[in-house]
């Protein structure tokens, strides 16, 4: 995973002033993000869910967050009560760009199993989102967590499930097979974790997603 870069400025012993302070100024605009207006509520949620990809949901906190958006704590006091808050706002905009992004994408899509393929290459090329799945599955017993987790799983298991029927399975086979992708899919992640891997070499990935779509999408 990529993590914000930490700018440092060298200052040479021979820099006029006038240099020296041009290069503090441009190292001190590569250490935040260049604002032109108020932050929003979005624009911390999503901060807290690249700090949840980067550093898992306990290192959500105020303070860091601020350094990081170049803002003082009153801008997150301005939208959000409590920590707690702004977890569940974050939690709800990753819930709700998946529904729009992935799902909203293959609602053209009429041929069940092309649509089916077509999550497969989706979701298997989400690589942020994954890291972020993953990191909520290790605090499943935080109270923020648990709902959105269990909204999210039980959803996608819906969709497999009518995909499947919709590619010709009977509604037990459906349910049977779409368990069975949403646990490889959950697996592949967990051992990934476990072995310390975030990524496979992209041409053995490949190859594991087609043999994926190759077992569980029904043929004609």
């Amino acid at each position: 995973m990529s993590s914000d870069a930490q700018t440092k400025h060298e200052g040479a012993g021979q820099d006029r002033p006038g240099e020296r302070a041009t290069g503090e100024r441009t190292a001190q605009a590569r250490s935040a993000p260049e604002r032109t207006g108020r932050l929003s509520a979005d624009d911390w949620a999503q901060a807290a869910l690249d700090l949840i990809a980067e550093q898992g949901v306990a290192a959500v906190a105020v303070e860091p967050l601020a350094r990081r958006l170049g803002v003082t704590k009153g801008s997150f006091y301005w939208h959000f009560p409590s920590r707690d808050a702004l977890l569940v706002a974050a939690l709800e905009r990753w819930e709700k760009v998946e529904q729009e992004t992935v799902f909203g994408q293959l609602e053209p899509i009429s041929d069940p199993r092309e649509r089916l393929r077509a999550l497969f290459t989706l979701v298997a090329h989400e690589f942020k989102s994954h890291v972020i799945y993953s990191e909520l599955l290790k605090a499943l017993d935080h109270p923020a967590v648990q709902p959105v987790i269990g909204r999210v799983s039980e959803r996608r298991l819906e969709y497999l499930t009518a995909s499947f029927r919709q590619a010709g399975l009977s509604r037990t086979d459906a349910q049977h097979r779409a368990r069975l992708l949403y646990a490889a899919y959950v697996g592949f992640l967990q051992l990934n974790l476990q072995l310390h891997q975030a990524r496979m070499q992209h041409d053995e990935f490949e190859a594991y997603v087609e043999h994926m779509m190759a077992t569980l999408i029904p043929s004609a």
